[in-house]
């Protein structure tokens, strides 16, 4: 299995150190994605998110990142915040490294949807109404 950066938690997320985890000396190309939370939904106004993890969360996300970096063949990291985020705070890190950038682009939007679609890590958004709403169950 390639070497990858996957991590769960409640701490704030350093970009910084992903990325220098990827980049390597060989590569032309980086691309990261940072997920982070915005004050609506579907015409709602969100005050904050609190996000949960399934305690195996981490070993998805790491089997997600896995998969990609043989895939794509490409460096990957990738890192999610747990707990009550507020907007502007950022939730998800992901970067990939390669040596062209067509497939770090590539990889690095496949790696965002495989972890929204697998890594079983959830949020409840806390409306301006005052009700919560849990999302993607």
């Amino acid at each position: 299995m390639p070497e990858v950066l996957a991590t769960v938690t409640s701490d704030r997320l350093d970009r910084a150190a992903i990325e220098a985890f990827v980049l390597t000396p060989q590569d032309g190309a980086m691309v990261t994605f940072e997920g982070i939370i915005r004050d609506h939904d579907h015409g709602e106004s969100v005050e904050l998110l609190d996000y949960e993890a399934h305690p195996d969360a981490e070993a998805f996300l790491r089997t997600v990142c896995e998969e990609i970096a043989e895939e794509f063949g490409v460096r990957v990291a990738a890192a999610h915040r747990v707990g009550r985020l507020g907007i502007g705070d950022v939730a998800l890190v992901a970067s990939v490294a390669s040596a062209h950038r067509a497939d770090s682009f590539a990889a690095c939007s496949a790696l965002v949807d495989r972890i929204k679609e697998r890594t079983p890590i959830w949020k409840r958004q806390h409306l301006a109404t005052g009700t919560t709403e849990w999302v993607n169950l």
